[in-house]
This record gives C-alpha cells, sequence and structure tokens, in this order.
C-alpha cells in the first residue's frame, strides 16, 4: 500500500522554522548540513529545505493530532496565524494556517 511518508518545505529562515515546529508540535528535527533539517521518525516525516534553489513548491501537508483545539492555540502561541478556521470533514474536523515563513499546512483530528 502507497502512503505519503515524507514532506518537504522551503525554509527561508532554517533555525526560526525548527523553533517553530519544535513549539508548535514538539518535533525534533535533526540537522544534515547547514540548510537542512528533518524529523527522522520513519513514519511521514517532515523536511525543511534551506537552500531555496532546491526548495519544492510547498504542498498542503496535514498533521493529524489527537487534540485539534490544544494545536491550534499551540500554533498561534508559536507564532502561526489560522488562514482556515476548524471545520468539519467526513472523518473528522480540521484547520489550515501559515507558519511564520508563510508556509500552508492543515492540522486534522479524526472521529
Amino acid at each position: 500500500m502507497a502512503r505519503p511518508n515524507y514532506i518537504e518545505l522551503p525554509a527561508t529562515d532554517l533555525a526560526a522554522s525548527k523553533a517553530f515546529y519544535t513549539q508548535a508540535f514538539g518535533w525534533t528535527l535533526a540537522e544534515f548540513g547547514p540548510t537542512y533539517a528533518c524529523t527522522t521518525t520513519g513514519d511521514v516525516d517532515i523536511g525543511l529545505q534551506g537552500d531555496l534553489s532546491e526548495a519544492p513548491t510547498a504542498p498542503l501537508p496535514v498533521i493529524q493530532v489527537d487534540d485539534l483545539d490544544a494545536a491550534q492555540v499551540a500554533v498561534i502561541a508559536a507564532g502561526g496565524s489560522i488562514v482556515r478556521p476548524t471545520f468539519a470533514f467526513p472523518g473528522g474536523r480540521r484547520f489550515q494556517f501559515r507558519d511564520p515563513h508563510g508556509n500552508e499546512l492543515a492540522v486534522m483530528q479524526a472521529d
């Protein structure tokens, strides 16, 4: 069965991007040289590409959490901005936000 296992995002300020994701979601990011860091969970991992000449066009990654309301509070506290308030969809609820560097992501909680 095929499934997403990695999402790469451009990061104009790698240190600030790492700080945001660490504060908002408690992620640990490993550094792979001066312009790249990523999670290394072995599940769906996130890569932050600081070399914009190598960076992809950003997709909309979706992060699954156990407590959507707590995640929204954490995103805002870490400097994110909500671009689509919480809404229901078949199978759960989610909201979309932009991180401090303009990347748009979604956070969802399954029913």
